[in-house]
């Protein structure tokens, strides 16, 4: 604790006496692999998320385990970058080109079917990498 935490912490004190000072976090070996391999990620936790089925909607293709299957819904040529929507629902995802592993970038028009994994971008916000295209259906 700092200088500022430990005034803080003591002017609280002062109102509610019964004020403890929080203990540590959860010791890593309760943690599980998953957990584990989430933080590495640094994407959360995703329990609250619909659980990832072996089959796509719409193509029925196979999603390889760890991966998580979407589409594009633009992409800047001229700037890199694009958004992807997630097959399961929720926020649209950033891509940047340099994280196309499978597939040229002239491919990646509005539409196109995409496998991503979740990762973090530069500036640590969630983003998509390891990005393949999908083989035609």
């Amino acid at each position: 604790m700092n200088a500022r935490q430990k005034r803080l912490f003591e002017e609280a004190r002062k109102r509610n006496p019964a004020l403890k000072i929080p203990s540590e976090i959860q010791p890593a070996a309760d943690w599980t692999e998953a957990d584990l391999a989430l933080i590495k990620q640094g994407v959360g936790d995703k329990s609250s998320r619909p659980s990832q089925s072996s089959e796509s909607g719409e193509g029925g293709e196979e999603v390889p385990a760890g991966e998580q299957a979407g589409s594009v819904v633009t992409y800047f040529e001229a700037k890199g970058f694009g958004f992807l929507r997630p097959d399961d629902g929720g926020r649209d995802i950033f891509f940047h080109v340099s994280r196309l592993v499978e597939g040229v970038s002239t491919d990646l028009k509005p539409g196109t079917r995409v496998f991503y994994e979740l990762g973090m971008d530069r500036t640590g916000k969630m983003a998509a990498s390891s990005i393949r295209i999908a083989p035609p259906a």
